[in-house]
């Protein structure tokens, strides 16, 4: 008999009985990012020439900042790009994880501006530098309208944590064209100047909350973290409580893409025959109390661990 070789898409194929869910990132839509990256970057532009007309640094110093946001922007629909790609021979679990690289990515960039921004902050406490108030208030409010478009545009993903580490950006933006509106507004009519860096380190505090939270998530997500919405330890209970089943071991429970959640481990039963029935009883457990359809388990006899 002639056997042939299996091609990578028999290879990755999902048959009758399989998990439902395919090794790629779906139902993305990268017009929502690229809008975003247009409107953000175009506005940084004008930013940068009303800053350098107005001699405002707080408007020039903005502006580098929502360059940054575009740039971590357009890393996100690359990562998008990538996360729809299929599996191939030397990425079985697929490009899903792109996404939350980019995440990681994105909130560390973020973390490093808000530094950047508490030191520029110090640093105009002790000397703080001459602001055209109307100007920064013109500009800041036109802002704000961008960045309320852009972040209300980013809002519809909420499933992509990639989409939310962008959102974060656009949310410093938001909350720092806030603050240069409230600072335009002060310094114009009572010429205080301190207000500006003071501000600064409020929003920089709020973005840092944020920033803190989309990184401990990607991080989780990469490390392949049980996911949030699964009970590790209730899971091994309910394994072990499936009639047939005698115990539990080497097991393991991760997401092999955001919100797809996938299982492994040993199952000891007492004869073999009864394997198949024992198996579609946990299958059926795990997705109606777990959500969890892949599922790899390898049937193993009480003498099997004995001998070992």
């Amino acid at each position: 008999m002639q056997h042939r070789n299996p091609s990578p898409e028999s290879l990755h194929a999902h048959k009758h009985g399989d998990a439902a869910h395919r090794h790629v990132i779906e139902g993305r839509n990268p017009r929502i990012l690229m809008m975003a990256v247009l409107l953000t970057l175009g506005f940084a532009g004008v930013e940068a020439v009303a800053g350098y007309w107005a001699n405002s640094l707080a408007l020039i110093s903005d502006a580098g900042h929502m360059l940054t946001d575009s740039t971590a922007l357009a890393l996100a629909l690359l990562a998008q790009h990538i996360a729809r790609r299929p599996p191939s021979p030397r990425h079985s679990f697929g490009f899903g994880r792109a996404e939350a690289l980019a995440a990681f990515i994105n909130a560390l960039a973020m973390l490093v501006l808000v530094a950047w921004i508490v030191y520029e902050a110090v640093q105009r406490f002790s000397a703080p530098p001459q602001v055209a108030g109307e100007a920064v208030f013109v500009v800041a409010l036109i802002g704000m309208t961008v960045n309320i478009l852009v972040a209300w545009v980013l809002s519809r993903d909420r499933d992509s944590v990639n989409t939310r580490a962008a959102l974060v950006h656009v949310l410093g933006d938001l909350l720092g064209s806030v603050a240069a509106l409230a600072a335009g507004i002060v310094i114009y009519f009572t010429g205080w100047y301190p207000i500006d860096p003071l501000l600064s380190v409020f929003v920089s505090m709020l973005i840092l909350r944020s920033t803190l939270a989309v990184l401990k998530e990607a991080y989780h997500f990469l490390m392949e973290g049980v996911p949030k919405n699964v009970d590790y330890l209730q899971v091994g209970a309910d394994l072990a409580a499936v009639a047939g089943v005698q115990s539990v071991h080497d097991l393991h429970v991760w997401e092999m893409t955001p919100g797809q959640p996938a299982l492994i481990g040993h199952v000891e039963i007492g004869r073999l025959e009864e394997w198949p029935a024992v198996l579609q009883r946990i299958k059926g457990m795990l997705l109606e109390k777990h959500g969890i359809d892949h599922i790899t388990l390898q049937p193993e006899l009480p003498s099997m661990n004995d001998d070992r």
